[in-house]
């Protein structure tokens, strides 16, 4: 299948024609290929994405207060996802890429189809108007949209273990640095998680201290609803 293929597949996935075909190839275009490139359009769409995914989480979800409300949209708004939209698109196929980002793969990275599903989103907006911009995030985001997740599942590790505890009039755990190991540059750190008044310690290790300590949180966490029968 030639570019012009792809394209129009992509444009029956995108259920959008493009009035000017010049601003989709400039949104599929990485900046491995050319100082004109998307990553103006990956700002604009990015800015736009966010902003409707916020609207319709507050207009869905008038119970929740703002945190919650930011967790809901970092959930649904982050490179993953947007990498597994791309996926379900066969983005990779339409990215223009320079011969080094084509050797190494570029077409499958993450970062690089997260970062196009946004510019798309910038050309449909500078294309047409924010309306139909909206109409296609929806779209694309529809399934998330109906299947929230549960907002525990979205605090981290260390937040869950202490609203635990402290839901149980316990004290907050203690997370110590117990070793180092690794060259500067890949340094993996182990930590030690302590809740002394119901005997609980759990050691993890992670590539920074904040990852080691939500590793031991997170451990943590199994214990003490284990120990607490919850």
């Amino acid at each position: 299948m030639d570019q012009s293929q792809h394209l129009l597949v992509l444009a029956n996935r995108l259920e959008y024609t493009f009035e000017n075909i010049e601003l989709l190839n400039e949104a599929l275009t990485h900046r491995s290929v050319s100082s004109n490139n998307n990553e103006r359009f990956e700002f604009l769409g990015d800015s736009i994405l966010n902003f409707v995914i916020a609207d319709v989480l507050f207009q869905q979800r008038p119970d929740l207060r703002e945190g919650d409300l930011s967790r809901l949209r970092a959930s649904l708004v982050n490179g993953e996802t947007l990498a597994e939209i791309a996926r379900d698109m066969n983005l990779g196929d339409c990215i223009n890429l320079g011969a080094g980002e084509l050797k190494s793969g570029g077409f499958r990275r993450a970062s690089i189809l997260a970062d196009t599903v946004e510019s798309i989103l910038g050309a449909v907006y500078c294309d047409s108007d924010f309306d139909t911009c909206r109409a296609l995030i929806l779209r694309l985001f529809e399934s998330r949209l109906s299947n929230l997740p549960d907002l525990d599942s979205l605090k981290d590790p260390k937040t869950r273990l202490q609203e635990l505890l402290q839901s149980r009039r316990l004290s907050v755990p203690f997370y110590e640095v117990v070793g180092v190991s690794g060259k500067a540059h890949a340094q993996v750190f182990k930590v030690r998680c302590s809740i002394e008044e119901i005997d609980c310690v759990t050691q993890a290790e992670g590539g920074s201290r904040r990852k080691a300590e939500q590793h031991a949180a997170e451990a943590a966490y199994e214990q003490v609803k284990n120990k607490l029968n919850v």
